[in-house]
């Protein structure tokens, strides 16, 4: 995985993401919101630049999607721990929404772990919504203030995508990256593969 000298560019774009969290760290504890806010936008545009380009570029690979489901499981972790920091109030306000909503993610992830030894890839196409709306509902709390029905959108996507993933581990006997959707399982020809 990390053989930098096979890295494409969307792998660069990815690394990047994993690159910048001790910054971000660094940016949280000297207290710099807007800079922090800046740099976390930086990442979250990575995110759909090396993603557009693997696919454009005809670059994708198993390789490339669990480096892009690190570098967003990364940045995903450092915006909560920076929201929590500089919106202190509002989250301990809605602490046990956050709790409920992230306890089925915990879960997805141990299935995961339990199962491949690793995280899901799947990046389907309600995970990419997902991210979007915890992107936007982070930076706009960082840039301006935390907007209540953007919060409520952001759990409410975050708990569908959960159990879609839950879903799909278990309709996956083996690890595999990129499906669209659950919709799209059974016409997916690596599942039937393995069935037939």
């Amino acid at each position: 995985m990390l053989t930098f000298k096979n890295f494409n560019i969307a792998d660069w774009f990815s690394f990047y993401r994993i690159l910048a969290a001790p910054v971000l760290i660094v940016l949280i504890c000297f207290d710099e919101r807007l800079v922090f806010a800046w740099f976390l936008l930086v990442s979250y545009s990575t995110d759909a630049i090396d993603g557009y380009l693997a696919r454009k570029l005809k670059i994708t690979s198993p390789r490339g999607s669990q480096l892009d489901s690190i570098g967003d499981q990364i940045t995903f972790t450092i915006g909560l721990v920076g929201l929590f920091f500089f919106e202190k109030v509002f989250i301990i306000k809605h602490i046990i929404i956050i709790l409920i909503a992230f306890l089925p993610y915990l879960i997805q992830m141990a299935i995961a772990y339990s199962k491949y030894g690793k995280a899901t890839a799947f990046h389907t196409y309600l995970a990419k919504f997902s991210a979007v709306v915890q992107s936007v509902f982070i930076l706009w709390s960082l840039f301006f203030n935390p907007e209540l029905v953007l919060f409520y959108i952001m759990i409410g996507v975050g708990i569908l995508e959960t159990i879609e993933e839950i879903a799909l581990i278990f309709l996956y006997d083996n690890w595999i990256s990129d499906v669209k959707s659950i919709f799209f399982v059974y016409r997916d020809k690596r599942r039937l593969k393995k069935k037939g």
